[in-house]
């Protein structure tokens, strides 16, 4: 007898799969777990659902319905009365003013522009002479041309009036390249070390000798300090390259007639190479120009600089921490508006005679030395997460400081340090719009002064909305971006 004669019923196949429950999974259970899991967040969700709609319910046809082309707001209102419409967003106030927006005051006195103008011009008096017989009058064909300049205005202007701050976007990209692909061709690199003269001479014209010269008084400072330190130490090649950038750009020993050679060679080769481009004050910067230069200037300078802070803080030589710590706790301890304040009205004082930097650039000093006070502590902390056995690591295969620091520690302490490091570049990109009150013209100051003119005083939302639209594409790439570098640099669970 079986040990199965006893049992009733043995099946001998398996059941096929069947469909879960309803409201055990899909849709309806994340809706029942998340939304309506008891009374409370059932009648929040409700709540919720009806602040959502009453919202979109207003903004959504306000801005579908919105007038692109006007002249005014006043002749906004006119269309939309005439449509019979309750409410609709002016955005002919962005069409009619977004390249003063992005640019501020920029000039566009270029040579090709007007040559393109001039022909266009003439290309449509000739047309509607064609199209009209001739029997135009004199102010039906200037209204007709102006028209004409007009369409071309959005976009000619755009790409041949502003060539200069679009070249220098441009190479802008080419240059953080290298950030971005470690396996570019190494010439890249040496790219993004020249790209801020290149930037400087696009944007700011003038005689291209000087930052030409400038690069190399740097150069000649790296290289003869490098070469004095194969003689008599590192600490001997520093001093030694302080001097020779003290004799290049500044007059220490007060040698008439010789030193600093940069003001020499420059009249040297501005007289003999008169080479450049029209000079463009700091003045007629603005818009979203003048937030990029003074953002990437300032991420770009207080990184180094707040890396040597954090590390000057943990050396073991008294003075040069106590420097460092006194120079980060008084920067992060004052408002970033104050140290604007003292770099519009104090910095020049602390200068040596004789110098001047317009306040554009000493905007952009401050903005560094405040982002670098921050950074300081982010990659302290960065410093700090790492275990001490990565330390005697380092001093085990018998490197020395700088060698243990570059080539073990900091990737490390860098790679933990990102979040915090990009939400610092972040945070300082929006603080760029505090210049608005030392008189520079970023993008809310922009709108402050079209919302003052007689076209246009009255409007707010499109303004503002145009604003951060743009302040919250740049931010949300570089956010994207560092959760990029995360993975990209994540060596654990692999």
């Amino acid at each position: 007898m079986s040990r199965n004669d006893n049992i009733a019923y043995v099946r001998t196949d398996m059941l096929p799969e069947a469909a879960p429950p309803p409201g055990t999974a899909g849709l309806g259970k994340w809706l029942r777990e998340n939304l309506f899991a008891g009374p409370f967040n059932t009648a929040m969700t409700i709540l919720a659902i009806y602040v959502v709609w009453s919202i979109l319910s207003s903004s959504v046809p306000w801005m579908y319905n919105g007038i692109w082309n006007a002249s005014s707001l006043s002749e906004c209102r006119e269309i939309r009365d005439a449509r019979g419409l309750e409410s609709a967003a002016c955005w002919a106030v962005i069409n009619e003013r977004w390249l003063q927006m992005l640019f501020g005051f920029y000039p566009t006195d270029n040579p090709l522009l007007a040559r393109l103008f001039y022909a266009d011009e003439l290309e449509a008096a000739g047309g509607a002479e064609v199209v009209f017989g001739g029997g135009i009058t004199v102010t039906q064909r200037v209204a007709f041309i102006s028209a004409m300049k007009d369409d071309l205005n959005n976009s000619t202007l755009f790409f041949f009036g502003y060539w200069r701050p679009l070249a220098a976007l441009a190479l802008l990209v080419v240059a953080v390249a290298p950030v971005l692909y470690s396996n570019l061709p190494r010439a890249l690199l040496v790219f993004s070390l020249a790209y801020p003269f290149i930037a400087f001479f696009l944007l700011w014209g003038g005689s291209v000798w000087l930052p030409v010269l400038v690069a190399l008084g740097l150069v000649a400072t790296v290289l003869a300090g490098r070469f004095a330190a194969g003689f008599i130490g590192s600490l001997g090649g520093f001093f030694v390259g302080l001097i020779v950038f003290l004799l290049f750009f500044m007059n220490p020993l007060g040698i008439d007639g010789l030193f600093p050679l940069l003001p020499k060679l420059r009249g040297m080769l501005d007289g003999a190479m008169p080479w450049g481009l029209p000079y463009i004050s700091s003045e007629n910067f603005g818009g979203f120009m003048l937030a990029i230069i003074i953002g990437t200037s300032g991420i770009v300078l207080s990184l180094p600089l707040g890396i040597a802070l954090a590390l000057g803080r943990q050396s073991n030589m008294p003075l040069i921490k106590w420097v460092c710590v006194s120079f980060i706790e008084v920067i992060r301890g004052v408002p970033l508006i104050v140290w604007l304040f003292t770099a519009s009205t104090l910095l020049n004082y602390f200068l040596p005679p004789g110098t001047t930097f317009d306040l554009l650039l000493r905007v952009i000093i401050m903005v560094t030395l405040f982002a670098s006070a921050y950074l300081a502590e982010v990659v302290r902390g960065g410093l700090a997460a790492l275990p001490t056995g990565q330390y005697e690591a380092a001093s085990s295969l018998g490197l020395d400081y700088w060698k243990s620091m570059r080539l073990i520690i900091l990737p490390q302490a860098l790679k933990i340090s990102i979040p915090g490091i990009v939400n610092t570049f972040i945070g300082l990109f929006k603080d760029t719009t505090l210049v608005v009150f030392i008189g520079l013209r970023d993008p809310l100051g922009l709108t402050n002064a079209i919302r003052a003119t007689s076209e246009w005083n009255g409007i707010y939302w499109e303004l503002y909305i145009f604003v951060g639209a743009l302040f919250f594409v740049f931010c949300f790439f570089m956010s994207r971006y560092s959760m990029y570098l995360e993975r990209r640099l994540r060596t654990d669970h692999r």
